[in-house]
């Protein structure tokens, strides 16, 4: 059968990345991808620690693949990603059949684990603290023509909810000559977009040290001959400045699109939630991006239910996100995460409640969606297509961000293709190809 593996990815766009590291480093180590689990000979499961939920979808994933274990004694399950950096040799605890346990900060020593692996008869779990091993050579690009680029790994806002910085490290940017240097070879390989990932892309190039800033490093990636579309994530509102959105205003290769987490309308809510803003602040942000880039579509994410919230607090942010009207809203009930600071803090609202909360919110949010996304009825976009929908439909994406999906050929994956809208829903649109 020879060596194939198996990679299952959870989370953010950054675990995407680290995936591709992984394929890289496997494919060196002679292993060759497979469409199966069943026919791997090491399978990876690249995992997620936002929500407690996760966790737990992580659970029942890893349990299922016990029968595969004891059906092929050869077999290496592998655990990494941010539940492996925080739950470390808990896993092997609790799945005693598990082989590699690694975490956020040693995926190069990948090959090396397997190694000891194969010289002992029980599980490894080896997760360094702040250890940078990050190589923007190394990885292998999922698509042929777009790719995730990070720009910096960590974080330091360190929300009060948030597990990210304890399992990703504090902020650390990369070189941006490196950057640029692999955002060309991108390029030259026929990658026509590029998505530059952080967890917070806003406060690039504070540590170091020399003087440059997101903006400027933006400006300079958009400059790239062939490099027809540009886009970046997560932004958060503290450290947005006038100076990014006025170069995303004028490139056009910058997409017209930001994401950019509410979390909360209230403001004790959002103090609560250590996120250095108020709702005035966001409000004004937002308004100048829309003051500025034109037809910008702005993407959110809400909490409901954060410990000391009211109903008042709650319906402050139903207040904000009817005069913001986003164009979408990620939206969770909160999910007290170990070792963050909110999980000690008093959790005093029932589930019932939030559950009320959080269903209003999605109903307002998809109303809202909806209504903006019927204005694009009968208009036409240039669509990149990125693969195959429902239906028999192909999948693309217009420069704002949404999918529209319409009938089309396989071999248009990868193309930019005319696409007039012809129906709307809450998450995606439906359309029709152009006919040249």
């Amino acid at each position: 059968m020879g060596k194939k593996y198996f990679i299952e990815t959870f989370g953010c766009q950054m675990n995407e990345f680290d995936s591709e590291r992984i394929s890289f480093i496997l494919e060196k180590e002679g292993y060759k991808p497979s469409n199966s689990i069943e026919e791997s000979n090491i399978i990876v499961i690249n995992t997620c620690a936002v929500r407690e939920k996760t966790k737990n979808k992580l659970y029942g994933h890893i349990g299922n693949l016990k029968k595969l274990k004891e059906n092929n004694k050869n077999l290496l399950i592998c655990v990494g990603g941010c539940s492996a950096q925080s739950l470390k040799d808990q896993i092997l605890k609790d799945f005693p059949y598990v082989d590699i346990v690694f975490g956020t900060h040693n995926i190069s020593k990948l090959p090396y684990l397997i190694e000891e692996r194969k010289k002992v008869n029980s599980g490894i779990c080896e997760v360094i603290e702040n250890n940078f091993d990050y190589d923007l050579r190394n990885f292998k690009n999922k698509y042929n023509f777009k790719a995730c680029l990070p720009i910096s790994i960590g974080c330091n806002n360190f929300c009060s909810y948030c597990i990210v910085p304890y399992v990703r490290g504090r902020e650390i940017s990369l070189d941006p000559n490196d950057i640029i240097q692999k955002a060309r070879r991108l390029v030259d390989e026929g990658v026509v977009e590029i998505t530059l990932v952080g967890q917070n892309v806003n406060s690039y190039g504070k540590d170091l040290p020399y003087h440059i800033t997101f903006a400027e490093l933006l400006n300079d990636i958009s400059q790239i001959n062939g490099l027809k579309r540009i886009r970046f994530i997560t932004s958060h509102p503290k450290d947005i400045s006038e100076d990014l959105i006025n170069v995303i205003a004028e490139k056009e290769n910058i997409m017209n699109h930001i994401h950019l987490p509410l979390q909360a309308g209230s403001n004790k809510v959002l103090k609560l939630m250590n996120r250095g803003y108020t709702k005035e602040y966001f409000l004004e942000i937002v308004e100048n991006i829309r003051k500025k880039i034109k037809d910008c579509s702005i993407t959110t994410d809400i909490i409901t239910g954060f410990p000391g919230e009211e109903r008042k607090d709650f319906e402050e942010t139903l207040d904000l996100v009817n005069k913001i009207r986003f164009n979408r809203a990620f939206t969770f009930i909160f999910s007290k995460r170990y070792g963050t600071k909110a999980y000690n803090l008093k959790d005093d609202v029932p589930l019932k409640e939030k559950k009320i909360w959080f269903n209003e919110l999605v109903l307002l949010q998809n109303k809202i969606s909806q209504e903006e996304n019927n204005k694009l009825i009968n208009k036409e976009f240039k669509v990149l297509v990125e693969g195959e929908g429902t239906k028999d439909l192909i999948e693309g994406r217009l420069e704002n961000n949404l999918i529209v999906n319409f009938k089309g050929e396989k071999k248009d994956i990868g193309k930019f293709i005319n696409v007039k809208i012809t129906q709307a829903k809450s998450f995606y649109l439906i359309g029709e190809k152009i006919k040249k």
